[in-house]
């Protein structure tokens, strides 16, 4: 019987020794790659990556948050403690406002690769 193969696969069975032990030696430990995966699901949400991106552009409290994703306050509050609990953001409370900002540049280059690589395609 003959295989059929789609044309991205390779037509023959080979195995670079090389190649796969710089591969192996590049891919992080598995603690390493289980957080990455769980804050790339947490970014991977829509209304999550909306709030991401309009706190990129400037600090904002829950209420302009919630207008500008148009979710309640309550809805809104709910994902930022989702962010929060994978360190994405944080927060600053100036009497009973409470105003949110990204955590770190690293944030700020994840949403803004995203998005830029999502405009390209």
């Amino acid at each position: 019987m003959t295989r059929v193969l789609p044309d991205d696969a390779c037509e023959t069975t080979c195995v670079h020794p090389e190649a796969v032990a710089r591969a192996r030696a590049a891919v992080p430990d598995d603690g390493c790659v289980e957080g990455a995966s769980a804050l790339l699901k947490a970014v991977a949400d829509p209304t999550r990556l909306r709030i991401l991106s309009a706190l990129s552009r400037e600090e904002l409290c829950v209420c302009d948050l919630a207008a500008v994703v148009g979710i309640s306050e309550s809805a809104t509050s709910h994902q930022l403690r989702l962010l929060r609990a994978h360190r994405l953001v944080r927060f600053r409370k100036v009497g009973r406002v409470a105003y949110y900002t990204l955590l770190d540049h690293h944030v700020t280059q994840l949403i803004g690769s995203a998005l830029e690589h999502a405009q390209e395609g």
